[in-house]
């Protein structure tokens, strides 16, 4: 693993670099240590059956491909053009106007002018044009058109893979190219041939053996939500048992394992679980699955039919058990397959009904065609209502803002509900400037699969526009806490703020939730979720 650079040696960037020697066309890339992740094991790729699977190197010579590759590759093309109507326009329409250059968080952190994402595209459009347009079939380099090498091959892997699919680029481009559709379909393209990376490979085979993204087994998952029932009891005083793989039940709960078995998304599990124990009295009736139990979506990052496959188990567990319609936790890639894939990947769930909430009637009429509600929204909709009793000021050792998780902000629309939530529930919140968040929010640089530990040089440079935001409000206002929706914003933003904002901790919506969230019965509380003291308590002893 390599050594990750200083943030002061970070921090030097030339935006500026000089011109290519040779032409950008003929420069070969250099993969370097920290900025690339590991190669897929082969056992990862067999469970699932996916090609070539072999022990490689993306650091060695050799990649080992098959002897075809290159008419693998092309009949691939040839597919996703037909397939894709999307595809196809956003390979002939780009002008390379530049609106894009300056927007993508790993070229503001690195530099490197092919992680612009008109030049990123390019890599791909280069080929395009050679195989598949008159002008490049007779003009070639004059009509921006390259032969798919070995070389060229190996470019495509090393930025496909730097390139976090968030789609700011998209916001600013006049015609509307969604160069993270354009990532997608490389990544499609290069997975044929077995060129994966394990920390999504790894995620994907788990997931397709045990619905889970860390390959936990069903008693594992009880044991650690019976771990957190006893640390909400240490807290409140009041024993907040969960219920499980419950047949009948009206609804049923299913949220990214990173919550379940990762901090600090564990806390935000915890805020799920105090949530629903107050609501039952009022009428939830809710049922996790340990079977369903992973929300994310690690096939969105191999290929559309990967996402469909692995998406497919919570229709499945729903209809298994017979609810009437499904509540989501707090993740991005979750969301934004749901929001964008769902329906057309494993709908219409017929069997399921219009969400309704049991507690204030509401119909949620978004969700009619998915059948599943957004967690926050769900809340959002309790407080409107002044169904939760809340004492905000449990949160006033917290100076909050909020981080808009790419693919709910971008890929959804969703920006005002976690808003809401959070001021319901702190009293110091703030935003970060206005051309960093909504629809124009910095990606926490690690997502779309690169939230390894060996590329973590990378991941440093990608969240360094984020971490500039999240700076500016610490510096102006003392900030020391950053909300988001996400399992791997939740695990990125905590290694992002270790290294450029060390006094800025993470934390999911609903563990403010269940800071402020008061119960009829409960002990005096004196610490929050992390056993921390709350305002005042600091002297007081836990009785």
């Amino acid at each position: 693993m390599a050594d990750t650079p200083k943030p002061a040696e970070i921090a030097k960037i030339d935006h500026y670099p000089s011109p290519f020697e040779k032409g950008w066309m003929n420069q070969q890339v250099e993969i370097k240590p920290g900025v690339y992740c590991y190669a897929s094991k082969p056992k990862n790729l067999e469970y699932v059956g996916m090609p070539n699977p072999r022990e490689w190197n993306p650091a060695d010579e050799d990649w080992k491909l098959p002897e075809n590759w290159k008419e693998i590759i092309e009949e691939g093309f040839k597919d996703r053009l037909d397939m894709y109507r999307s595809f196809k326009l956003f390979m002939d329409i780009c002008v390379r106007c530049g609106a894009c250059a300056d927007k993508c968080h790993f070229f503001i952190g690195s530099g490197d002018p092919k992680n612009m994402p008109v030049q990123r595209a390019e890599l791909l459009r280069s080929v395009y044009r050679k195989n598949h347009t008159i002008a490049g079939k007779i003009l070639g380099p004059f009509a921006g058109a390259r032969e798919l090498t070995e070389d060229v091959l190996k470019e495509w892997w090393y930025y496909l893979y730097q390139c976090t699919e968030c789609r700011r680029c998209s916001v600013f481009c006049p015609y509307g190219i969604d160069t993270a559709e354009i990532t997608m379909m490389g990544r499609e393209l290069t997975n044929l041939l077995g060129l994966n990376i394990d920390w999504i490979a790894a995620p994907v085979a788990n997931c397709y053996r045990t619905g889970n993204h860390l390959g936990i087994q069903p008693h594992a998952y009880k044991d650690m939500m019976d771990f957190f029932t006893d640390e909400i009891e240490d807290i409140t005083g009041i024993r907040m048992e969960q219920d499980f793989n419950r047949k009948g039940a009206e609804i049923l709960f299913i949220t990214p394992s990173g919550d379940v078995f990762a901090d600090p998304g564990t806390f935000t599990c915890m805020g799920y679980m105090m949530l629903f124990h107050y609501l039952k009295q009022q009428g939830l009736d809710i049922t996790w699955s340990t079977y369903a139990s992973e929300g994310g979506n690690f096939g969105f990052f191999t290929s559309h039919e990967m996402a469909k496959r692995l998406n497919a188990k919570m229709y499945a567990e729903a209809k298994r058990l017979g609810v009437k319609w499904i509540l989501g936790g707090e993740c991005g890639h979750m969301w934004r397959v749901l929001n964008q894939y769902m329906d057309t990947f494993n709908g219409p769930p017929d069997f399921l009904e219009e969400p309704v909430s049991p507690i204030t009637g509401t119909k949620f009429e978004n969700a009619n065609t998915t059948k599943m509600v957004h967690l926050v929204e769900f809340t959002a909709d309790l407080m409107k209502n002044n169904k939760l009793k809340l004492d905000p000021s449990r949160n006033d050792h917290l100076k909050v803002t909020f981080h808009d998780s790419c693919n709910t902000a971008r890929g959804m629309g969703f920006l005002e509900e976690p808003r809401y939530v959070l001021k319901n529930v702190c009293n110091n919140v703030y935003e970060m400037p206005p051309e960093t968040i909504r629809e124009q929010t910095f990606c926490c640089g690690s997502g779309s699969g690169l939230n390894a530990g060996e590329n973590m040089e990378l991941r440093m440079r990608g969240g360094l526009p984020r971490a500039n935001a999240v700076k500016h409000v610490h510096d102006k206002h003392d900030v020391n806490m950053l909300s988001c929706i996400c399992a791997i914003d939740r695990a990125a933003l905590t290694a992002l703020m270790e290294y450029w904002v060390p006094e800025v901790e993470v934390s999911g919506v609903h563990e403010l939730v269940a800071n402020a969230l008061v119960f009829d019965g409960e002990k005096k509380r004196t610490t929050d979720l992390r056993g921390e003291p709350l305002p005042g308590m600091e002297d007081e002893e836990d009785v």
